[in-house]
């Protein structure tokens, strides 16, 4: 079951595809700093280091699936928002191209929650739009990583599309969220008497981690930063990994922030010492990657800048494993030309 990834970075979403049975032949990722990792973790993947924009679909392999996250910094809340009007967001419409070039069974693409801000409704819209015409059965869910045996909240836009000639639509209800939700201490207690600071300017320490990659970022934190509380629990599930080790979240063995006036908080000063951030490795379970997945970098912002844009590898498996069973594990023939889904009409939540 050959399947392409496009905008792939670590690879995540292809190690999660890959646990699910997918053999993901052929991959894209542009960014220097990544590709070694990346080369490192997936060594039967051909990797493709080109702009994608510069990648005729003639040179991608045929494939049963793509999958792949577009850039989500156009769309995100913390940016300027500046969706598809955006360099990095009209990459979305390459993902199109190469998909409607290669015409695969099936796509998934993942984004961040920004995307259903209001503010992009058209551009979500024409997004949409460019799927369905590609000739796809097309759904999307806002899905909460927390209840897929991720011990983090991390809110994704998850879209998928089954082509016409199946005769079949993804069905999100197959997705069952856990009540069980896994916290902070189930994925990284064991881990918390050997984390190691970076070096002078955030270089890696390397071979110097007991554990590989178990480094944390040194240095001050913004006023941005200190605007709310940045500590969990060990009892609860991660906030958010964000792509950068500036804004990781503090480890759980520090008391939780104090507030002291609005968007204004402070450490305890009782608990001074035990603020830290997560280290690199740390944020990299909370993503459920396996500890044998190598992060290869020179400076530890790169570790987490390629972990927070990861999709986590439970959820993306438990997403792959529907999509397998759905389309190569049929009990029954189908007559796929006999049912057709009318377009969705799309009504995005106001936020």
């Amino acid at each position: 079951m050959q399947i392409i990834s496009l905008f792939s970075g670590c690879g995540g979403l292809d190690l999660g595809f890959h646990q699910a049975g997918f053999q993901v032949v052929w991959a894209n990722e542009y960014d220097p700093t990544i590709c070694s990792t990346y080369k490192i973790n997936h060594q039967d993947t051909i990797l493709d280091q080109r702009d994608i924009k510069e990648i005729a679909s003639k040179d991608i392999p045929e494939c049963v699936g793509i999958i792949g996250g577009p850039p989500c910094q156009s769309w995100s809340e913390g940016g300027k928002q500046r969706g598809i009007y955006d360099d990095r967001g009209r990459l979305f419409l390459e993902y199109i191209r190469v998909l409607k070039d290669k015409q695969p069974d099936f796509f998934l693409a993942e984004n961040v929650s920004g995307i259903l801000h209001k503010k992009h409704r058209n551009s979500f819209q024409e997004i949409f739009d460019y799927f369905q015409e590609s000739g796809y059965n097309v759904v999307y869910k806002l899905l909460n990583a927390k209840f897929y045996n991720v011990p983090q909240d991390r809110q994704r836009v998850i879209f998928i599309g089954y082509h016409h000639r199946l005769g079949k639509q993804f069905d999100f209800n197959q997705l069952i969220a856990q009540n069980n939700i896994p916290n902070l201490q189930d994925a990284i207690w064991d881990l918390r008497l050997s984390a190691i600071p970076a070096k002078e300017k955030n270089k890696t320490r390397g071979d110097e981690c007991l554990i590989p990659n178990h480094e944390y970022m040194i240095g001050g934190f913004s006023s941005i930063y200190m605007s709310r509380n940045r500590v969990r629990s060990w009892k609860e599930p991660s906030f958010t990994i964000q792509a950068g080790g500036r804004h990781a979240p503090i480890h759980p063995q520090a008391n939780k922030m104090i507030k002291v006036g609005k968007d204004q908080f402070v450490f305890d000063e009782n608990s001074v010492e035990n603020y830290r951030r997560l280290s690199v490795r740390e944020c990299a379970r909370i993503q459920t990657f396996p500890d044998d997945f190598i992060l290869d970098y020179d400076y530890v912002n790169n570790g987490y800048k390629m972990i927070g844009n990861a999709v986590p590898v439970n959820l993306a498996s438990a997403i792959a494993q529907i999509i397998y069973k759905d389309l190569f594990n049929k009990t029954a023939t189908t007559n796929l030309n006999q049912k057709q889904f009318k377009p969705i009409q799309l009504t995005l939540p106001i936020s």
